[in-house]
């Protein structure tokens, strides 16, 4: 669709999978479970070029689901981070090159309680530990000349960011991240630029069905000009989510 065509020049489109995509395991005892059939990745790997673990749906159906998604990416050719087969692989960067300029693309999820966070021998997502954030930033920035950490963070259906987002965008940017992504809220929220480096605290739902409020019905598509200096230029395109979950562009791209 035309949401697609708009991706579609991008050097490198970077999605959050919300979701685990298996066949097996067992389902979480929590309100909403998220599991999608494994033929959708044909889908997500023809429109998105990297997923981010990093949210508290990934561990929806346990270890073994979450252990065969691993194994689904790694076969269909689609990269991932913010998650891995054991705590080094979750917190190990995806560096992708475009155009001779490497991006490290770091995340982690905040949403308590602190579950399903990778152990150092089992499977897991990125927990927004603070010291090892830093580390982790420091040492991507060794790797790559842009460093995105992808942050699952903020209070559900809250159009306004908090403190705690505010404390850790400030620590990830002075350690050294040019732009901060936000997702989880389910409603986009305020952006802030620290340091000429842009924090978007959420860019709200985008391929979502089951809302029938305009709030959740509405996300954005964040596009980024990035040189080996960093981030260059960058804007939101609003999208609009029809009764099915599908995302439709709205025609102004706005620089807030």
């Amino acid at each position: 669709g035309a949401v697609m065509g708009a991706m579609k020049g991008a050097d490198l489109r970077i999605a959050n999978l919300e979701c685990v995509i298996a066949t097996g395991g067992t389902r979480a005892v929590k309100p909403w479970t998220f599991r999608a059939h494994p033929r959708t990745l044909d889908v997500l790997r023809r429109h998105v070029d990297v997923v981010s673990l990093a949210n508290n749906h990934s561990g929806d159906f346990g270890p073994a689901a979450f252990a065969e998604m691993l194994n689904r990416l790694q076969q269909a050719g689609l990269p991932y981070f913010g998650g891995g087969a054991n705590l080094r692989a979750a917190h190990r960067p995806a560096i992708i090159e475009r155009q001779g300029i490497r991006i490290a693309l770091l995340g982690y999820n905040e949403m308590f309680p602190r579950r399903f966070e990778a152990s150092p021998a089992g499977p897991g997502i990125a927990w927004a530990d603070e010291e090892q954030i830093v580390a982790d930033i420091r040492a991507a920035r060794a790797q790559a000349h842009v460093v995105i950490p992808y942050m699952h963070w903020g209070q559900e259906h809250s159009a306004t960011s908090h403190a705690r987002q505010h404390a850790l965008a400030r620590l990830m940017i002075r350690a050294g991240a040019d732009a901060v992504v936000g997702t989880h809220p389910h409603v986009r929220q305020d952006v802030e630029v620290i340091d000429g480096k842009p924090v978007i605290y959420s860019l709200g739902n985008f391929v979502f069905d089951g809302f029938s409020d305009a709030d959740n019905n509405t996300g954005s598509i964040l596009w980024m000009t990035v040189t080996a200096a960093g981030v260059k230029d960058w804007g939101l395109q609003a999208v609009h989510i029809d009764p099915s979950g599908s995302p439709h562009p709205e025609r102004a791209t706005a620089k807030p």
